[in-house]
């Protein structure tokens, strides 16, 4: 029995198939680290859930050398990213936000200041489409291996590992796995989670008209929508609000496939097909050829935070950590940042440069961020969900159109924070961090404003550094897998001193010299130390006099 135990070895067992577990798997490949992905279905989801892929996810997959072919998924290069509200799809527009296509983020990005903090803008590309993309990318890494169909169960672990037991359903074969760390990606119901005994806290729903409680989300087809309707006011996002009742389309391919959202009346029986097509009837103001492909129910309003992020050897990501309303976006790029923090810590430590503190930090920097965003989200919701919808704005009179426009002004008092807010999206602080060497007070935080700064714990700020605005030119890319030391100025100061440091420990560390001025004054030092995933460990203007000190302190020993 011992022998076949032992016989399926890993670095770290993950949980859960998803988009955080599979993002975790590539980072960790990135690193040099082994990594299995256990998930009980046969093949990545289908079926549309999120859309938004925000600025700081999309440097994520930048770093990975994958955030160009993601931005060919989805929607056509030409089609508006927009978020347009309209009375029905047939009727009058009230109000839209304006995001570019991508066409037109190209032609945008040539003209961006070196400071320009946005490298890779938001992205629209469902949710189905970038899992289908991850699980054929990561299927041709060396250091990944996958057990798709594989029900992963009965955990344990000692001071030394992680035991699991993996059942494949189609046939019940049974394996028995030792890893030396396992992380649950694994949802919303994390069996993982469950196994650690730990539990979420927060808001299971938020009771509302709209965007609240119970939601039936329907992936369909409408080949005459855009012929007929949308073709010349085309938007990613689409909202009909009017007196009679609420609705969200989503495009998801730009030519005939969409997600829409309704509030079932029964809160508690199964999706009604024949109510949904009504209801979409009445949100494009007449019937039209539709086909359901399929219908899942969710709850709007959840901002649900685990109470500890894990146990031991064992850890959780993604919503198998916390759970969010869909209001910003905020859900699937919350858990890619998870990964992105934690994979570095765990390739330190069973890389040997890594110490005791590291893992423990994890939960330490990530928990407030994650009841930042589901409180963020929440707060969305509250103001989305909420309108005040006059009676006449239907109307085609002087009275209808008054009350369209006010309408619209309420509608767009919140659309920067649902759909760009940046502060939330590049503004993830490490304050009081036991590895993060922070210096003074914490920037304010903001939903909607993300001011950078050179103050250790934030993400680094961008620039960029060569004359172009493409791939190489980034500051981001030019960063190593480990530590980088960036050397500001004209005249920047030695830093060797932590480099001799870093080889000492063994902890991977390269050096960036970057004269430009403007970029010392953007970072406020002559010396900034940027951590694998991008955030400042430290700033100075010497460090001659306590070099291991700072590399103790960041790699946690």
């Amino acid at each position: 029995m011992e022998e076949k135990e032992n016989k399926f070895r890993t670095q770290v067992a993950i949980v859960g198939g998803g988009p955080v577990g599979m993002f975790l798997a590539l980072l960790l490949d990135r690193y040099g680290v082994s990594s299995v992905i256990f998930n009980a279905e046969s093949h990545v989801s289908a079926y549309p859930r999120g859309s938004s892929h925000n600025p700081r996810t999309m440097e994520h997959y930048r770093r990975l050398g994958i955030s160009a072919e993601i931005r060919k998924l989805g929607l056509p290069p030409d089609h508006p990213k927009d978020v347009a509200y309209f009375t029905r799809l047939s009727g009058w527009e009230i109000a839209r936000y304006k995001m570019p296509s991508e066409i037109e983020l190209a032609r945008l990005a040539a003209g961006t200041q070196a400071t320009d903090q946005m490298p890779e803008p938001f992205q629209r590309a469902n949710q189905m489409y970038v899992e289908n993309f991850l699980f054929k990318h990561l299927s041709r890494r060396p250091n990944i291996e996958l057990r798709f169909g594989w029900q992963a169960e009965q955990f344990s672990q000692n001071t030394d590992a992680v035991s699991l037991t993996s059942t494949r359903l189609v046939d019940n074969r049974r394996e028995q796995w030792r890893a030396r760390y396992l992380v649950g990606c694994d949802g919303s119901r994390s069996v993982v989670r469950r196994s650690l005994g730990i539990r979420y806290s927060g808001y299971d729903r938020l009771e509302q008209a709209y965007l609240g409680g119970r939601m039936i989300s329907s992936y369909l087809r409408a080949p005459t929508l855009y012929h007929d309707y949308l073709g010349r006011r085309r938007a990613w996002m689409y909202w009909v609000v009017n007196p009679e009742l609420r609705g969200t389309l989503f495009a998801l391919n730009g030519k005939d496939e969409f997600t829409f959202w309704t509030k079932p009346r029964d809160a508690e029986a199964p999706p009604d097909e024949a109510a949904i097509r009504y209801a979409l009837f009445r949100c494009i103001g007449t019937e039209a050829p539709i086909e359901f492909i399929g219908h899942q129910p969710w709850t709007a309003g959840a901002a649900l935070v685990a109470e500890h992020f894990g146990g031991g050897r064992i850890l959780l990501a993604g919503d198998a950590a916390h759970l969010f309303t869909p209001t910003g976006g905020f859900g699937m790029n919350t858990g890619i940042d998870d990964v992105a923090n934690l994979s570095w810590k765990l390739a330190a430590i069973l890389q040997g440069w890594g110490g005791k503190s590291l893992l423990a930090s994890y939960e330490a920097e990530r928990k407030p961020i994650a009841v930042r965003n589901t409180r963020a989200a929440r707060a969305i919701a509250k103001q989305v969900g909420v309108l005040d919808i006059p009676a006449g704005v239907e109307d085609d009179s002087s009275a209808g159109a008054m009350q369209r426009q006010e309408l619209g002004a309420q509608v767009s008092t919140y659309l920067g924070a649902q759909f760009a807010p940046i502060g939330v999206d590049l503004g993830a602080r490490y304050d009081g961090s036991p590895v993060i060497a922070s210096e003074g007070p914490a920037p304010t935080d903001s939903i909607v404003q993300y001011i950078p700064t050179g103050e250790p714990g934030g993400r680094a700020p961008h620039y960029w550094l060569g004359a172009g605005r493409g791939i190489g030119d980034s500051l981001y890319d030019r960063l190593g897998k480990g530590f980088t030391l960036l050397r500001l100025g004209p005249k920047p100061a030695g830093g060797g001193d932590l480099a001799e440091a870093a080889n000492r420990t063994g902890a991977p560390f390269d050096i960036l010299d970057v004269p430009d001025s403007a970029m010392r004054d953007l970072y406020g030092a002559d010396l900034v130390l940027i951590r694998p995933d991008q955030h400042i460990a430290w700033r100075g203007e010497n460090s001659a006099d306590n070099a291991s000190a700072i590399l103790a302190r960041v790699t946690g020993v």
